[in-house]
């Protein structure tokens, strides 16, 4: 899978509350969910986004509490995947549920702010075509690539009871 866009660049811990701030969690739309994604942290960042664009950070992205909302408003908001040092377990392990990809590496704190990024999320391969340098992030094991492209957990699950 090839994700292309334009990168986001924050720093470390960034929580799940700068991603979506609790006042927005009465709702499980996913459209107003994006709507209000990363407000507190960055007033203008769903007017900024496009479609496809990378959100990359550096230490512990997703911190705070364990709350699906956060990937979810992510993913819903146009973002193709986020790339980061490291990742919190919860946000990391919800975002594999929901089918966000994420891409672990030391080298996110090369990426700059609007760097055109291009990422084989299959192969861990980050491009970085404005600085013309190449990463590679952790590969997930098969079945977590599975998972991910299946659109997540629940879609994965669907595709094997089609199965049987």
């Amino acid at each position: 899978m090839i994700l292309k866009g334009k990168a986001h660049k924050y720093g470390s811990h960034v929580n799940t509350d700068e991603i979506i701030p609790a006042r927005y969690l009465n709702t499980s739309d996913e459209k107003e969910l994006a709507l209000h994604c990363m407000e507190d942290i960055d007033a203008s960042f769903i007017e900024k986004i496009q479609k496809g664009d990378i959100i990359v950070a550096d230490d512990n992205f997703g911190c705070g509490s364990s709350r699906e909302h956060a990937p979810i408003s992510i993913k819903a908001s146009g973002i193709s995947c986020v790339i980061a040092r490291s990742f919190a377990r919860i946000f990391y392990r919800n975002s594999i549920n929901i089918g966000l990809p994420i891409l672990e590496t030391n080298d996110a704190s090369d990426i700059s702010d609007t760097d055109e990024i291009e990422v084989d999320a299959t192969t861990g391969i980050i491009k970085n075509i404005t600085k013309n340098k190449t990463y590679q992030a952790t590969i997930f094991p098969e079945f977590m690539q599975e998972l991910i492209s299946s659109g997540g957990l629940m879609e994965y699950a669907k595709k094997e009871k089609m199965k049987s």
